[in-house]
């Protein structure tokens, strides 16, 4: 009882410590938001992703607008200014205050579904019976000594997933749904390690569907899926022969069949409207260049300092070599060359970054566990993070915070979170 009072007492501080964040400065995705509120609510779905009157235009898979969509409806409570699309910028008090409260709400999700992994990963172990016909005299409570650090690590995991600072500031301030996605992502991944691999695979396809980055993931649930669910193990004879898997088309076709009708329930309407190919180009803009104007410290960032740092001394030495300005960097990001080294195209990175993962994608086809999914899933994350296109920074979330759950399984990881 007391660990339990415990964790609701943290998510009163915690959503206390959001509450006096609500008037505090935000960043462009405020308005972003306020827009895509404005659009899905005024104009039908057809319009959706060609609406441009506001350069901060749905760039966000089919389930995220639908989610916006709901929530318009809420908005209009507070202030129906905010869904007029020609009311750019407009930040009235109610506005701020619903979109705040919205944030807020939702990371009560987040907060369950932290438990929920939490109590899967660390569950209560019952105290170990005395032996019969013997009392032995204690004090305190009659808990195992692994019970009690099971229950600790909860305490700790969930303290340092729920502060999290990176997500408090995003989402928080800055202003962002991260908390609601991975949300989802956490409750996908309990199903996973409670062994409900169809739920699992349906709710990280409606992640896909609200926010595409999280296909950092996808090589790795694709791979377990596979191996894990759609090979069965059956006995062979005679009995000395190990145990074989045996490819089940049953299962393959319940599994297709599911991430279909998330992907078919999602993308339907635009393939009925003819309009998956401007979907595709808001979804994926690969003109936006290598690197994201607020870069992530990655892989290309010592790539285009290297560059930077090869033409300034080839000039310097008497060569003809363009230096380029900050455009790599800085302000609203387009497509770039480099001045020394190859100049990278999409298709550069993706073959660096499978390659990079292609290992964790073995380990996992190899030895299909859930714990070596959930380990194997954070450092794909990794891997996409370091090589992928255009990566943001604030995509270090999604290695991060997953990275949080497992922190008490070995000190490696808690050594790696923390430093």
């Amino acid at each position: 009882w007391g660990l339990q009072r415990n964790e609701g007492f943290l998510l009163l501080l915690c959503t206390a410590i959001k509450l006096l964040l609500i008037p505090a400065y935000f960043s462009s995705d405020f308005e972003v938001h306020r827009n895509w509120l404005a659009i899905t609510h005024t104009l039908p779905i057809s319009n959706w992703y060609y609406e441009a009157t506001s350069p901060w235009t749905i760039d966000y898979p089919p389930l995220f607008a639908w989610f916006q969509y709901v929530l318009s409806f809420v908005a209009r409570l507070f202030d129906k200014e905010m869904l007029q699309l020609h009311n750019l910028n407009y930040a009235s008090y109610p506005t701020i205050l619903f979109q705040r409260l919205s944030v807020i709400i939702c990371d009560v999700l987040y907060f369950y579904s932290v438990l929920c992994v939490c109590y899967t990963l660390y569950p209560d172990e019952p105290a170990e019976p005395h032996e019969t016909g013997k009392r032995k005299p204690t004090k305190g409570p009659t808990t195992s000594k692994k019970q009690i650090t099971n229950a600790h690590k909860r305490l700790v995991i969930v303290t340092l997933a729920i502060f999290n600072p990176g997500l408090l500031i995003v989402d928080n301030i800055h202003f962002q749904y991260n908390g609601l996605l991975t949300a989802i992502l956490f409750f996908s991944i309990n199903a996973i390690l409670q062994g409900r691999a169809i739920l699992g695979a349906i709710l990280f396809s409606v992640l896909l569907n609200m926010k595409h980055i999280y296909m950092y993931m996808a090589p790795i649930y694709f791979v377990y899926l596979l191996g894990n669910y759609c090979y069965t193990l059956y006995p062979t004879v005679p009995q000395q022969y190990p145990i074989r898997l045996r490819f089940s088309p049953l299962n393959f076709g319940m599994l297709g069949a599911s991430v279909s009708m998330v992907f078919a329930l999602s993308m339907g309407p635009f393939v009925y409207l003819q309009q998956l190919q401007q979907v595709w180009k808001r979804l994926f803009p690969f003109m936006r260049g290598l690197c994201n104007a607020y870069w992530a410290p990655n892989f290309w960032v010592l790539y285009n300092l290297t560059d930077k740092i090869a033409a300034i001394g080839l000039r310097k030495a008497g060569f003809e070599v363009h230096v380029a300005t900050a455009s790599m960097t800085g302000g609203l990001v387009g497509e770039v060359e480099h001045s020394v080294l190859p100049t990278v195209q999409p298709l550069h990175t993706m073959v660096l970054t499978i390659t990079s993962a292609a290992f964790l994608l073995y380990k996992v086809l190899d030895q299909p566990q859930p714990m070596i999914f959930i380990q194997a899933l954070v450092q794909c994350a990794f891997c996409f993070f370091m090589f992928s296109w255009h990566v943001h920074e604030k995509a270090i979330l999604m290695c991060v915070l997953p990275l949080c759950l497992i922190i008490g399984l070995d000190a490696k990881y808690a050594r790696f979170y923390f430093f």
